[in-house]
């Protein structure tokens, strides 16, 4: 049975019809340019659909490029999270540092006599025994450490030394109640006698008439009395004088020149005629000057 689509010309028929009529109408769009017009139509008529055909290339490509740009941004964040870690810890140990060498910086430029020999110790432990005040400190007999030497920090007298091993030793503090001190006022040279009262921040003078020279903020330096502690180092400052005569002698009480609550690095004296031990390689030792 016959169909609709079997009627009219042959499939040939109908290709070289359409070939011709191609070719024609290539020769008039390029010799009369004819459908110039009509390719502006159908290309505004098209354009919407390219759009619409590039939409969802478009979107994923934006959202490729916000999740690798948020992802950087999350990787740089750590990167800087981490780095500021590291150059907070950093600044941290230069500040320590930087307060430690200062310290060392003010200890060396203490006014110590060009004749006495001087070596930095560096504070180990402190005694926890609240009835005695003793620290320990990283030098011995190797540094030439004898029983009896006094010890500075940058602010005075601190002790002396009491025990000796072979790489520490051991130093009972001014303020140590067993611990006793000859000094001088400064401002006239009245001769006392600073003992420990059990406290860092305070010291004892006993034994004091009423009728003696001694007034709030003298200070006391040592008189060099005793061949223990050199002449002429700061030792404390009078805070208290109470003159009661009901009392047979004055109650006066002083401060540490020495920052006893506070110590870390030390200075180990030896007189000009005292033997002098061997001294460790890198050691800050000042030699007696000739």
């Amino acid at each position: 049975m016959d169909t609709i689509f079997s009627r009219g010309p042959s499939l040939t028929s109908r290709l070289v019809l359409a070939s011709v009529l191609s070719v024609l109408l290539i020769i008039l769009d390029g010799k009369l340019d004819t459908f110039s017009n009509v390719r502006v139509y159908l290309n505004s008529l098209v354009s919407p659909l390219q759009y619409m055909a590039n939409l969802p290339g478009e979107v994923l490509s934006q959202s490729a490029r916000a999740l690798t740009t948020q992802r950087q941004l999350l990787e740089d964040n750590a990167q800087l999270t981490r780095q500021n870690i590291l150059m907070s810890e950093q600044l941290q140990r230069f500040s320590v540092l930087e307060q430690e060498n200062e310290r060392l910086r003010t200890l060396l430029g203490s006014p110590v006599r060009p004749d006495v020999r001087k070596i930095v110790a560096e504070l180990m432990a402190v005694d926890n025994n609240p009835y005695s005040h003793q620290i320990v400190i990283n030098k011995g007999t190797l540094q030439g450490v004898y029983e009896g030497q006094p010890v500075l920090d940058d602010k005075g007298i601190v002790g002396q030394v009491m025990q000796v091993g072979t790489t520490t030793s051991r130093v009972l503090l001014i303020a140590d109640v067993t611990h006793a001190v000859p000094v001088r006022v400064l401002r006239n040279n009245v001769r006392l006698v600073a003992s420990g009262s059990g406290q860092l921040n305070r010291l004892v003078i006993n034994h004091v008439p009423h009728s003696t020279d001694i007034e709030p903020g003298d200070v006391l330096v040592s008189s060099g009395l005793g061949q223990v502690f050199p002449e002429g180092y700061p030792v404390g400052r009078i805070v208290d004088v109470i003159r009661d005569e009901t009392r047979p002698f004055a109650v006066i009480r002083a401060v540490p020149a020495a920052q006893l609550d506070r110590l870390k690095y030390l200075l180990l004296l030896w007189p000009h005629d005292a033997p002098q031990g061997p001294v460790e390689q890198g050691e800050v030792v000042d030699a007696p000057q000739s």
